[in-house]
C-alpha cells in the first residue's frame, strides 16, 4: 500500500494529509490562534468537587475549567511487565478521598474541549518519543496490541527489561518500534529520562495555571507519530518547515532523513492531489458510492448516524447480492469517512438489511479491516437484532467539520427554516395580541420579502378578514436585509 504524508503551511494555519493509493484519509488542522492542548500538563486547581460524578473541574488557565474524574487520577495496579491492555477493573476510592477544593494538581491534557465541554485531564502524566511512551508514575511495561507478533513483543520487552534501570518509571512500546534494534529504543529512553527531568524540575516551581509541558508542533507530531515503514515519503511545501522536519528527523529516526522533501512547485500541494476537494465534501451529509448508492452521514450532539441506501445502484442477480455488495462498498467508505472527518463517540451505523447471516458477518470483518490501520481506537459490535451496527471511535479533538464550521446564523444550526407559511400565521398573531395590548391607529409588518410576497398575494383575503377583526389598518413591508423567519411588528 501506498501511503504519503502531505504537509501544507501558511502563516496561521498547518495541514496535515495521510493519502493511501492517490486518497486522503485523514486530515489535521492546526491554527496558530487555536492550537489544540491534548498532550500539554498543567499545574492547576481544584475548583469545585462534584461527589455526584465521582469528578472535579480543575482550573489550569484555560477559557473552561478541565474535568479531571476519579478513574483519571488513580490507575489500576498492575504488575511490571503486564500489558496495559491486561489489566482488569478495579474499586475506586471517592473523589473526595482523593482531591479537596482549592488544592493544586499536576495535570495533563487528554481530550481538547469540544463544544460547550471544557478539556479533559488526567494526573496520570505521559510522554511520548518515537518509539515509547514514557509513565513516570508507574512499572507498567505494556506492548501496543497492533504489534501482533508474540515474539516480537517478547524481544521488545527484553529491551525494556535491559534498559529501564537507567530510566525508572513505566513505559509503553508503539506500533512504530516494530523491527527497531536495541539503539533505537536506547536512544528514545535516554530523550524521555531528559524530557521528564525538565517536566519534573518545572513542577516544582510552577504557577497555577501555567502550561509545564507542550507537544510538539503539528508537522513535527506527524512525523513522529504517523511515519511507518510503508510510507513512502512526506512533501512539505515550506522551506522553513521543511528544514525543522529534517532535523527532527536527524535526531530521532535517521533512517528517514531522506523519505522528507520539500514540495516547491507551483500549484499548490493540496490541489495537486485534490485534497481540497476532498475537504469540501467531508463537509456534505451525502457520500456516493461507486456503485450508485450512497450513505447519510448525520452528526448529533450525542451521537453519528450513517445509514446505507442502494440508491441507483439495480444489481444484476438478486436484492439480497445487490444489498451485500453495497453493504461492503458502505463498510470500507465508512471506515475511511470515519477517519478523514475525525467522527468520534457513539457511531451507529445502519446498513441495509440482509437476510444470510454470512452477509453480515462479512460485512462486518470488512468494516474492522477497514478501520485496522485507524489510529484512534475503534470497538465494533456485532449487528443488533434491528439490524444496526453500534462502534465507538476515541474522540480527542473536534471532528472536522466543527474545525472548519460554525452554526448557520439563519436557522441557529437547526437546519430548518420555518416555511413563508408558517411566519405569515405567526404575523396575524402578533398582529392581533399587539391590538389587544396597545393602542394603535395603524400597524406596519417588516418582514422578508418571501413572507411579504405570500401575504400579499396568496393571503390577501386573510389579511382583509385579520383588518375586520381588529378594526384596524395593517401595512406590510418588505425588507431585504430581514431573514426568513425574521419580522418586526410597529405601532403606528
Amino acid at each position: 500500500m501506498s501511503e504519503e504524508i502531505l504537509v501544507n503551511v501558511t502563516p496561521r494555519e498547518t495541514r496535515v494529509a495521510v493519502v493511501e493509493n492517490g486518497m486522503a484519509q485523514e486530515l489535521m488542522i492546526e491554527r496558530s490562534a487555536r492550537r489544540g492542548q491534548v498532550g500539554n500538563i498543567y499545574k492547576g486547581r481544584v475548583q469545585r468537587v462534584m461527589p455526584g460524578m465521582q469528578a472535579a473541574f480543575v482550573e489550569i488557565g484555560l477559557r473552561r475549567a478541565a474535568f479531571l474524574h476519579v478513574s483519571d487520577i488513580v490507575r489500576p495496579p498492575t504488575s511490571a511487565g503486564e500489558d496495559a491492555t491486561e489489566a482488569g477493573p478495579t474499586l475506586l476510592p471517592s473523589i473526595e478521598e482523593l482531591v479537596r477544593e482549592g488544592s493544586e494538581l499536576i495535570v495533563q491534557v487528554v481530550k481538547d474541549p469540544i463544544s460547550s465541554k471544557g478539556a479533559r485531564v488526567t494526573t496520570q502524566l505521559s510522554i511520548p518519543s518515537r518509539y515509547l511512551v514514557h509513565l513516570p508514575q508507574t512499572d507498567i511495561l505494556g506492548v501496543s496490541i497492533r504489534i501482533e507478533s508474540e515474539d516480537e513483543r517478547q524481544r521488545l520487552k527484553g529491551i525494556l527489561h535491559a534498559l529501564r534501570p537507567a530510566t525508572p518509571g513505566g513505559y509503553i512500546v508503539r506500533t512504530n518500534a516494530e523491527g527497531q534494534p536495541e539503539d533505537a529504543l536506547a536512544e528514545d529512553l535516554e530523550y524521555l529520562r531528559r524530557a521528564w527531568s525538565d517536566v519534573r524540575a518545572r513542577c516544582i516551581r510552577a504557577t497555577v495555571g501555567e502550561r509545564i509541558y507542550e507537544d510538539l508542533p503539528l508537522p513535527l507530531r506527524a512525523l513522529r507519530d504517523l511515519t511507518r515503514q510503508d510510507v513512502e515519503r512526506v512533501r512539505v511545501d515550506s522551506r522553513e518547515t521543511f528544514d525543522r522536519m529534517r532535523d527532527f528527523a536527524r535526531r530521532f529516526m535517521p533512517d528517514f532523513v531522506e523519505r522528507v522533501e520539500h514540495y516547491p512547485g507551483p500549484r499548490a500541494i493540496f490541489d495537486l492531489y485534490g485534497i481540497e476537494d476532498e475537504i469540501q465534501r467531508a463537509l456534505l451529509k451525502e457520500v456516493p458510492l461507486k456503485s450508485g448508492g450512497h450513505m447519510v452521514i448525520d452528526q448529533t450532539e450525542a451521537m453519528t448516524t450513517i445509514d446505507v441506501n442502494t440508491g441507483s445502484f439495480l444489481g444484476q442477480r438478486n436484492l439480497e447480492e445487490t444489498v451485500y455488495r453495497t453493504n461492503l462498498e458502505a463498510a470500507q467508505a465508512v471506515a475511511r469517512q470515519l477517519r478523514l472527518r475525525n467522527l468520534g463517540g457513539i457511531v451507529i451505523i445502519d446498513f441495509i438489511d440482509m437476510l444470510d447471516p454470512e452477509h453480515r458477518r462479512q460485512v462486518l470483518r470488512t468494516l474492522e479491516r477497514g478501520l485496522a490501520r485507524d489510529r484512534a481506537r475503534t470497538t465494533v459490535h456485532e449487528f443488533s437484532p434491528l439490524g444496526l451496527v453500534e462502534m465507538t471511535r476515541k474522540r480527542t479533538t473536534d471532528s472536522l467539520a466543527r474545525q472548519l464550521c460554525a452554526p448557520c446564523p439563519t436557522c441557529a444550526g437547526r437546519g430548518l427554516l420555518r416555511t413563508a407559511e408558517t411566519v405569515t400565521y405567526e404575523i396575524f398573531r402578533e398582529v392581533t395580541r399587539a391590538v389587544r395590548q396597545f393602542d394603535a391607529r395603524e400597524l406596519l409588518v417588516m418582514a422578508a420579502p418571501s413572507v411579504v410576497d405570500r401575504i400579499l398575494e396568496e393571503e390577501s383575503a386573510a389579511v382583509a378578514e385579520l383588518e375586520e377583526f381588529i378594526g384596524r389598518s395593517v401595512r406590510f413591508k418588505a425588507e431585504g436585509s430581514y431573514l426568513p423567519e425574521q419580522y418586526d411588528v410597529v405601532l403606528l
